[in-house]
């Protein structure tokens, strides 16, 4: 009697450890999705973080990806000290906070050296030879010609001295760097002192900066600086002597420390 060989069937689909993985896998997931809805979300430490991410660079070439519905409230949070993330770096740095007060108490004092001269001038009736205008280069005080020299000169005169004092003492209270600028008109000048135009300004504002130092106690030369200008940058066309007189100046610029030349 011949004995029947059973054919083993091919069974189809997946095997059936591979069930109970699925089943398991299953499982776990609905527990950890019923843990997370359970859960509390510190919505506040959550924006933390994400801000700490956004503020980095990925792989040093992708900004972040995750993007901030209310930068504006994170800001708040972080500056009222509500939360704080060991991620970020502090809100304020004392460096920048140093910095800040010391912008803050420079142009305090820039205008108050304004006021200063304006109070001056008026009780002086020097506005018609002295004007003080507040610039981006910092507090600018142009003087003309014949309050300080005489034509073609750049010996101070004694109508001017008062003044320059005044400047003096008002600049020892201040540690703002100042530049002294001497202008002429347009017309040329050839005489054995003075070649050119470029000789009586230099000369002028070298004049301003020697009567400043001697004059005023504790003023350091290392401060000021001169300049000449010739007739490169007239404030009037040169057409008139009225314009002439204009041109023909020294400015004394107490330089803003954010300014750059």
């Amino acid at each position: 009697m011949k004995l029947k060989r059973r054919h083993r069937e091919n069974l189809k689909g997946s095997p059936k450890w591979m069930t109970t993985y699925a089943d398991m896998i299953t499982l776990i997931l609905v527990f950890f999705i019923l843990l997370f809805s359970m859960s509390q979300i510190n919505l506040v430490k959550f924006d933390a973080v994400a801000e700490s991410f956004r503020n980095r660079m990925i792989l040093d070439f992708y900004p972040s990806t995750v993007e901030n519905d209310n930068p504006t409230e994170q800001t708040d949070v972080q500056e009222n000290g509500e939360e704080s993330n060991e991620f970020d770096d502090p809100t304020e740095n004392p460096d920048n906070v140093a910095a800040d007060e010391a912008d803050s108490e420079s142009d305090e004092d820039l205008d108050q050296l304004v006021e200063d001269v304006d109070e001056f001038l008026e009780n002086n009736e020097l506005h018609d030879t002295i004007s003080a205008t507040r610039t981006d280069r910092g507090v600018v005080l142009v003087l003309q010609e014949q309050l300080l020299f005489e034509a073609s000169e750049a010996i101070i005169n004694s109508s001017g001295k008062p003044f320059l004092r005044k400047v003096g003492r008002l600049l020892k209270n201040i540690p703002n760097h100042v530049k002294v600028e001497g202008h002429t008109d347009g017309r040329s000048i050839a005489t054995f002192q003075y070649p050119s135009n470029w000789e009586l300004s230099g000369a002028r504002a070298g004049s301003v900066i020697r009567f400043l130092t001697t004059n005023t106690e504790g003023l350091k030369a290392s401060r000021l600086s001169a300049a000449a200008y010739a007739d490169t940058r007239p404030i009037a066309p040169n057409d008139s002597p009225e314009n002439w007189q204009k041109n023909r100046r020294v400015e004394i610029v107490i330089l803003d420390p954010d300014y750059s030349s």
